[in-house]
């Protein structure tokens, strides 16, 4: 899954693999995740990470950090978080903190990004 008909995707996963190869495994598996529960979401680079669009509206995406990737949600402030994992306070967006692997289940990651494409469902519809 790391090649892309997209350069900037390519060149943007070069980067994150060459400098991190622990953030590389990590944004592979979250990418995944996406492409698996949308496979005709849009990817492409923008804000300094990797976005997925459905349907010209704006999912979310995976943005590295020195010390954490995160994983944003354009309307999470509507997702159902039980656990309270999702941080912000915005109006609209949430995110996940992702540290390590483990986080990705430990953060119930796949849960989310479904959610999430429900909402764009409701959103577009």
């Amino acid at each position: 899954m790391a090649v892309s008909d997209s350069e900037k995707i390519n060149e943007f996963l070069n980067d994150i693999q060459f400098q991190s190869p622990e953030y590389f495994e990590i944004i592979t598996v979250i990418r995944k995740i996406f492409n698996d529960t949308a496979p005709d979401l849009v990817e492409e680079i923008k804000y300094g990470g990797l976005v997925f669009n459905l349907s010209n509206v704006l999912m979310g995406g995976v943005f590295p950090y020195s010390k954490h990737i995160s994983i944003e949600f354009s309307f999470g402030a509507g997702l159902t978080d039980p656990d309270n994992i999702l941080e912000g306070k915005g109006k609209k967006r949430r995110h996940i903190k992702i540290r390590q692997i483990q986080d990705i289940q430990d953060k119930q990651v796949e849960y989310f990004v479904g959610n999430a494409l429900n909402m764009q469902g409701k959103i577009r519809g």
